[in-house]
């Protein structure tokens, strides 16, 4: 992955995403003793960076391959961000998605045209079933993270990052990204690594699913304990791919891991204190900031927030739980 390919990404997504903020904060400037920036990719078209990578692909098929269809897997944003692609293109979208997907994500699939088809994630295979409904319509398979241009097209986040920070007079010292098969950590790796050679750039996992933790210290692709649970459903794809981890093996400094407590700590403090919805997901990498994973004082630090596509009752609760930290 070179920046050229992000750049060439950025040009094509130009017209489409919108150039999300990075949002700032003196309070939680002050209780990190560092400059915190967070890049509010929960404002994105559909609620999430997925847009970004799904859309840049899509609009590379050829007008053969558009006609006849693309068929994704996803626990959700991915699907949203085919949907809606497939939309704007005029390609019809068929969406593989976890029968525990939370209702807003399917909701939101549905009404932006994707056909939906459920799995069991704990039992079946959604590479499987979604490869064979490909093969059965002659569809273009559009996978969530590992492919050239799904990274390209989420590295465009860093690309923004790296401009922004620049605009604002700031050197990125640290980039946190929520973590999960690794396209976006990818891909904002290599952008802002391009611009900024000595920031350090870390992922953030679930502390049960943290397979890309452990594919780095093993060299090798690691899964997931099968009872393994964690409230970030948008963080629980296993392994890491193929493409994605030779990157991030080059590119990442380390991986930080949090808890659901940390997480719903997180989603209360950007409600209560920045006014933003983000889903579990989307929190990890202001949950690693909150619960003092990485050293931030005297440092500018950038956490993405990747997702605000929360179901408004789980949301509903978090907020209500108790007092915010």
């Amino acid at each position: 992955m070179e920046l050229k390919q992000i750049e060439q990404a950025a040009k094509r997504l130009h017209p489409i995403i919108i150039r999300t903020p990075l949002i700032s904060s003196s309070y939680l400037d002050d209780l990190n003793q560092g400059k915190i920036l967070l890049k509010a990719e929960n404002l994105q078209r559909t609620g999430s960076f997925k847009i970004r990578g799904a859309y840049n692909l899509l609009r590379q098929l050829s007008k053969n391959e558009k006609n006849n269809g693309a068929v994704a897997y996803s626990s959700g944003n991915h699907a949203q961000a085919v949907a809606a692609s497939g939309k704007i293109l005029n390609i019809e979208t068929t969406i593989v998605m976890p029968e525990d997907t939370p209702e807003i994500k399917i909701k939101n699939t549905k009404i932006l045209g994707g056909n939906v088809v459920f799995y069991d994630r704990y039992s079946e295979n959604r590479e499987e079933i979604a490869y064979e409904i490909a093969k059965k319509k002659g569809a273009f398979l559009i996978p969530p993270y590992d492919h050239n241009e799904i990274i390209a097209g989420q590295g465009t986040a860093g690309l923004e990052i790296a401009e922004q920070c620049s605009e604002l007079n700031y050197t990125p010292d640290q980039v946190l990204v929520c973590c999960s098969g690794g396209g976006l950590t990818a891909g904002v790796a290599t952008a802002v690594k391009a611009k900024y050679s000595e920031s350090k750039i870390f992922a953030v996992e679930p502390r049960e699913f943290d397979d890309t933790r452990r594919s780095l210290l093993s060299g090798n692709l690691e899964v997931n304990k099968k009872e393994s649970r964690t409230i970030c459903d948008a963080l629980m794809s296993a392994p890491p791919g193929k493409l994605t981890f030779k990157i991030n093996r080059k590119l990442l400094t380390d991986v930080l891991l949090v808890s659901d407590s940390d997480v719903r700590d997180a989603i209360r403090f950007a409600f209560n204190y920045l006014k933003l919805v983000i889903e579990p997901g989307g929190a990890a990498a202001l949950a690693a900031i909150l619960n003092g994973s990485i050293n931030t004082k005297d440092k500018t630090t950038v956490a993405i927030l990747t997702g605000g596509n929360i179901d408004p009752l789980l949301h509903s609760s978090i907020i209500c739980d108790h007092e915010t930290v």
